[in-house]
C-alpha cells in the first residue's frame, strides 16, 4: 500500500504516474480519495494524477493529535516532496480546497494552479454551525447510526446511486476517527483575506444545489482569485464531481489543457 511519511502522518496516495504534468486532488469531509475515480479516468491520458487520503480518512494512519487545515496544506507540500514533485496543480473539493488555498499561500512556487470543487475560503454560517456541531458530537459518540448518515448523505452526496455505498463507509469506520477533523473544520481560520496573495490560475466549480457551501460562496472565492474567470456552475450537490463527473471533467480538462507551461 503507498504511503508517505509527512509530518509525522501515514499519508496513503494513488498516483496514477505518466509523463504527464502533475495534478493532485484533495477530497472533501467525509470522503476519501476514491471520490475522484471518474476525474482521475477522464485525465490520466495526459496528466499524471495524485489522489491521497487526508488525515483522520481513508487509509492514512494519523497520529490523532488536534491539527488545523494549514497542517493539511503542509501534508500536501509533504506528499509532493515526497514524490519528488517540485510543481503541481492543486485540486480539492471542500475541505481539499480549504487545504489547497493555505497550500498556495504557503508555496505559492510550488502550485502550478488551482482547481477548486465547491468549496470557499470563508467559515460556516452561524445559523448552520451549530447543526453541524451537534452532528459532528452524536457521530463521535454514538456513530453515524442510519438517520444521521442519511441526513450527511443528502448534504454532501445526495444521491440514490451513491449515498448507500458511503454511507457503508462510514459506519464501517471507527466513530472516534471524526473527533480531529470535526474540530479541524469548525475551528478553521477565514483565509479571504488573503486570496489576493493567490496569484496563480484557478478553476472554480460549483454545484447548482449545493446547500453545504452555497453558490454565494463561491462566486465570493472566484471574485477574489486573482487568476480565476467566473465560477463554472454545474448539476448536483456538494460532491457535483463525484455525482455529476462528466460537466467537471470538461470544464477541468479545458483549464488544465489551457494552462501556460
Amino acid at each position: 500500500m503507498p504511503t508517505a511519511a509527512v509530518n509525522g502522518q501515514q499519508l496513503y496516495f494513488e498516483d496514477a504516474g505518466g509523463d504527464g504534468p502533475v495534478v493532485v486532488l484533495s477530497h472533501g469531509f467525509l470522503m476519501d480519495h476514491s471520490m475522484f475515480d471518474a476525474q482521475v479516468e477522464a485525465l490520466r491520458d495526459a496528466y499524471r494524477v495524485v489522489t491521497w487520503d487526508e488525515r483522520g480518512f481513508g487509509d492514512t494512519e494519523s497520529d490523532g493529535e488536534p491539527f488545523s487545515y494549514w497542517d493539511s496544506a503542509r501534508d500536501v507540500l509533504g506528499l509532493l516532496e515526497h514524490l519528488g514533485v517540485e510543481r503541481a496543480v492543486l485540486g480539492g473539493m471542500s475541505q481539499g480546497g480549504f487545504l489547497s488555498l493555505r497550500a498556495a499561500v504557503l508555496a505559492p512556487h510550488h502550485v502550478r494552479a488551482l482547481i477548486l470543487l465547491d468549496t470557499q475560503a470563508g467559515l460556516e454560517d452561524p445559523e448552520v454551525a451549530p447543526v453541524y456541531e451537534e452532528m459532528l458530537q452524536t457521530w463521535a459518540t454514538v456513530g453515524p447510526v442510519d438517520e444521521l448518515a442519511e441526513t450527511v448523505a443528502n448534504i454532501i452526496i445526495a444521491d440514490p446511486d451513491h449515498n448507500p455505498a458511503w454511507i457503508a463507509k462510514w459506519q464501517a469506520a471507527d466513530k472516534a476517527r471524526i473527533v480531529q477533523p470535526g474540530r479541524c473544520l469548525m475551528g478553521r481560520d477565514d483565509v479571504t483575506s488573503r486570496l489576493s496573495e493567490i496569484t496563480c490560475p484557478a478553476l472554480v466549480v460549483h454545484g447548482t444545489d449545493d446547500t453545504a457551501i452555497t453558490m454565494d460562496k463561491a462566486e465570493a472565492l472566484a471574485a477574489g482569485l486573482p487568476g480565476s474567470g467566473p465560477v463554472v456552475a454545474v448539476a448536483g450537490a456538494h460532491a457535483a464531481n463525484l455525482t455529476n463527473p462528466e460537466p467537471v471533467n470538461a470544464a477541468i480538462r479545458q483549464f488544465l489543457d489551457g494552462l501556460p507551461d
